[in-house]
């Protein structure tokens, strides 16, 4: 069975698309929708417990954040993340004048009356922390929280507004109470393992991609297709990822099915298909990239990793793929994005050297064969630019970052999507590469400039400078783009500019049928 690490809540409701999410995973991986246990977490001890392996992964509706992948507070471990099952952000809820004065940040009249719960020990504290003074503010458990607000000691509540919603539906607080509509925070939610467990991460967000799928396509919750294994599949990758679209739902189904919220609880916002019809460039948020006391400064965790070999040899070796066209606009786009990607490698370089973006060798590789990707597999490169994503080399030891760039197809079929590849085992490393991808899109959505660009301390102090240092060379996404892509305007970038609208956000990943 799969243990699944979940709130007291879900397992005792027995219901709820956490639940439903933690059967698909058991669909898929044992055949058996019910082959799983739902194992109780708190917020104090849900990192912990995964940590320790006292669960296998955990669907809590966690934030990933560069912080908690590189280094989660309370265990000092790093953690990997699927795919956002929802793309979600900090709402209020509560009295409806103090919810407004919440939502407007108001501490004057009667906003000074303001008190705002919220779960202790999660993104949601450390946000009103920097946005209200601490009196305003009241750090709870799940316990404490009801008698809170019914008390009057909180006159609001400060959550992600999926789990406010779900509060909402339990009808334990009086009915007069509002959920506000503004989102105060980015909070992509997702399903979180071990990096220790690349593997089994791998198999997890794939679930995930088949969930999206499903609903891509039309297809749909089939009891006649749940298919029950008579014995397990010796490669993961073969694994019926379409089992937990039949056996329980597609992704639609599960996160907004009417077996849980209302039509009007159901605006979907970002948590749906992209068709094209808006950007998917998506900033995951930092978190706190130089906590005081989180990062001592004798802490190096790249001691011994890939990223401190590259630095010690004073080099990196960038490989960069010379893209085939698989229709006419990705072929005019070839050597653009071939820029691009180059772009990029000097751009990693610059923040590994103290902004030295020549320290590094560039490789050309053609996509026809799969010489980038032996390349990097066998040591000769460190990292692979402009590699398409894929299932069959995610499970061929390989990891990607956040995609820098997206094709344009607008059909139901594989979307292209291309971004950094490393090796599965170089976990520091990856999360790095996938940092300073990051900073070119979080330069552009606050619309900073090198100097402002935040001190990360997380790989170690001596790496503090390098979100400044590669946003000196590289400047923000847009100044990146328009360099290699003649100052296209950004109404005709397609997927390939900021999600800033809140509009659809979901596509599964390409390769999971041939």
């Amino acid at each position: 069975h799969v243990r699944c690490g979940l709130k007291n809540e879900t397992i005792a409701s027995e219901k709820g698309f956490h639940l439903d999410l933690c059967r698909s995973i058991a669909a898929v991986l044992l055949g058996n929708p019910d082959n799983f246990v739902g194992v109780p977490v708190s917020v104090q001890t849900r990192f912990v417990k995964l940590n320790d392996r006292d669960v296998d992964l955990l669907l809590w509706g966690d934030t990933h954040t560069i912080e908690r992948e590189v280094r989660e507070q309370t265990t000092g471990a790093g953690f990997t993340f699927s795919s956002p099952y929802y793309y979600d952000g900090l709402a209020y809820y509560g009295t409806e004048t103090f919810v407004d004065c919440a939502e407007k940040e108001q501490r004057y009249g009667h906003c000074s009356s303001l008190r705002i719960c919220v779960l202790e020990g999660t993104s949601n504290q450390e946000f009103l922390e920097s946005t209200f003074p601490s009196n305003f503010i009241f750090p709870s458990s799940w316990m404490d929280l009801e008698s809170r607000i019914k008390n009057g000691t909180c006159n609001a509540f400060a959550g992600d507004r999926s789990g406010l919603l779900v509060i909402k539906t339990w009808g334990i607080y009086p009915k007069e109470l509002v959920l506000g509509n503004k989102l105060r925070t980015k909070e992509p939610l997702a399903i979180v393992t071990r990096n220790s467990d690349r593997e089994f991460s791998d198999v997890i967000n794939w679930v995930v991609q088949g969930l999206y799928y499903g609903e891509e396509q039309g297809l749909t919750r089939n009891s006649s297709l749940c298919q029950n294994y008579k014995s397990l599949t010796s490669l993961v990758s073969d694994l019926n990822f379409m089992n937990g679209v039949y056996c329980v739902g597609n992704y639609g189904e599960i996160i907004f099915g009417d077996r849980y919220l209302t039509a009007e609880e159901s605006n979907r916002g970002m948590n749906q298909i992209n068709d094209g019809g808006n950007g998917m460039l998506y900033a995951t948020p930092f978190g706190e990239l130089g906590r005081e006391g989180n990062f001592p400064p004798d802490l190096d965790i790249t001691s011994g990793t890939l990223l401190d070999d590259i630095r010690k040899r004073e080099r990196l070796n960038c490989g960069v793929i010379v893209p085939n066209g698989s229709d006419e606009q990705l072929i005019e786009d070839g050597n653009k994005l071939f820029g691009m990607s180059i772009d990029y490698c000097h751009t990693l370089a610059a923040a590994i050297f103290y902004g030295e973006s020549n320290s590094v060798t560039l490789t050309s590789y053609s996509e026809s064969d799969n010489g980038g990707f032996d390349a990097l597999n066998n040591g000769v490169i460190d990292v692979l630019a402009g590699a398409r994503v894929h299932k069959k080399y995610d499970f061929g030891g390989f990891h990607f970052s956040t995609p820098y760039f997206y094709g344009n197809e607008t059909d139901i079929g594989d979307l292209n999507m291309f971004s950094f590849a490393t090796r599965d085992g170089d976990v520091v490393f990856a999360s790095f590469a996938n940092t300073i991808i990051l900073a070119t899109m979080y330069a552009q959505e606050s619309g900073v400039a090198s100097k402002q660009m935040p001190f990360m301390s997380i790989f170690g102090f001596d790496l503090g400078w390098a979100l400044k240092d590669a946003i000196q060379y590289s400047g923000s996404y847009g100044d990146m783009y328009s360099r290699n892509f003649d100052n296209v305007e950004e109404e005709k970038r397609g997927r390939n500019v900021l999600n800033n609208n809140g509009g659809p956000q979901i596509h599964s990943f390409p390769g999971l049928f041939p």
